[in-house]
Order: structure tokens, then sequence, then C-alpha cells
């Protein structure tokens, strides 16, 4: 299964090679101007947080109108724009709470955890290595929450996140290894200034990822009975590999 997600996640990029790009453009903007407004802290601190504020908000609405395209991209289809439309306002529950918690995830980091692992004294440092692994399963579940909105649209958004959890605990070893794939893509990013996998194709492997995952449950709901070490990939993903070629 791994082995097709690594081969799915290429191909649906490269086949969208454009859209991808373009929309990565926006996000690439969007990084200049957080890296600019970080000058207004020489100014007013306030404004600052204020300014990052409402640019991770105007993000996290976007990333909704893209999570609609990659839906797309994963399955076959190219419309891009449309479907982004579409996405700002049919997404835009699930992209607030994903604002939320990206919100408190970032103030954990920069504020909360410094606080506490500055403090003298064993207590503060217990507290700080809590917050440390509370982070990381946050960001080790989250890339899950676009895909299962789009494959599960009838859930609400804090539905949609706890399933994200349920999704990392049943798949902890693809979910370690995904984190290793994005380290990569993160690092490919970097190299292309955005441009290439970028956000746009971290979330459209992350898509492909679920979407794959869900042919699982499909399964298993119907064989209840299978032990989950003996899925039949091979015949699960049968349809796909013949899309992809």
């Amino acid at each position: 299964m791994i082995g097709f997600f690594i081969k799915k996640a290429f191909f649906d990029g490269w086949d969208n090679l454009i859209g991808m790009i373009v929309q990565n453009l926006i996000y690439i903007v969007l990084l200049v101007v957080a890296a600019a407004s970080t000058a207004l802290f020489d100014v007013n601190a306030g404004l600052a947080l204020a300014a990052l504020t409402l640019l991770l908000l105007l993000t996290c609405v976007l990333v909704g109108g893209t999570s609609a395209t990659v839906n797309n991209y994963s399955n076959y289809d190219r419309d891009t724009w449309s479907a982004f439309a579409t996405g700002l306002k049919t997404n835009i529950k699930h992209s607030l709470l994903f604002f939320v918690v990206s919100f408190l995830i970032c103030t954990v980091i920069l504020f909360v955890m410094p606080f506490y692992f500055s403090m003298p004294g064993i207590i503060g440092t217990l507290v700080g290595v809590v917050l440390f692994w509370v982070v990381v399963i946050f960001l080790l579940a989250l890339p899950y929450y676009f895909p299962l909105m789009n494959l599960l649209p009838g859930d609400r958004p804090l539905k949609t996140l706890k399933k994200c959890f349920i999704i990392l605990s049943d798949n902890l070893g693809f979910s370690l290894f995904y984190l290793l794939y994005n380290i990569i893509v993160v690092a490919l990013s970097i190299v292309t200034v955005g441009l290439l996998p970028g956000l746009t194709g971290y979330m459209l492997a992350a898509q492909d990822a679920m979407k794959l995952l869900m042919y699982k449950y499909d399964y298993l709901e119907e064989h209840p009975d299978t032990e989950r070490r003996k899925i039949p990939w091979d015949d699960l993903l049968y349809d796909e590999k013949e899309k992809v070629g």
C-alpha cells in the first residue's frame, strides 16, 4: 500500500502540475506577507500578532478551497478553480475549526512551552514535555483532517477532528512513515521555494493516503472477522492501479 501511495501521489501531482503551482503561488505570497509582518514587532508587538493571526485565518480558509481541489485530483478529475471556489464556501466550518486548532498549537509552541521549560524545578519541565507530546500527536493526526472531511462530508468539524485521532491510533506505523514522507516534501518545497510540491502537494498526498486507507475500512466493514494484518491490498487497490497505470 505504501509503495502505491508514493506512486499515486507523484502521478496525481504530475498530472495537475500547473494547478498545483498556481495554488502554491497564493500560499507563497501569504508566507512572504507573514515574514514581512514580523517587522511590526519592532513597532507594536500586538499589531504584529494581530496581523499574523489574520494571515493564519486567511490561510486556513484558503486551505478549505485547496482541499476540494486536491480531492478532485485524487479522484482523477482535473477541475481546479470551480472546485476551489466551491470548497471555500462549503468547507468554511471545517476551515474555522482548523484555524482554532492551528492557533492553539502555535500558541503552545511559541509561548506556553517556553514558559514552562524556563521555570526552575521539575514541574515546569514535566508540563513542558507533556505539552510537547500533545503537540506531536496533533501534528501527526491533523493531516487526516481535510481528507476525512472530503471523504465523510456528513460529519461535523469536531467529529472529523475526533476521527483523525482514531485513524492515527489505528495506523500508527503508516502515520510515522507519512511523517518521514512529509519531511521529504518540506525539504523539496524549500529547494523549489514552495512551488513544488508545496502546500498543495502536501495536501494532495494526504488526500491520497486517506483515500487508500478508506479502502481498508470499507473492507473491514464488509468482512468484520478479517485480521487487520491480512488486508488484501492488491485486490482492494486493483482499480486504482489500473487508473494510475
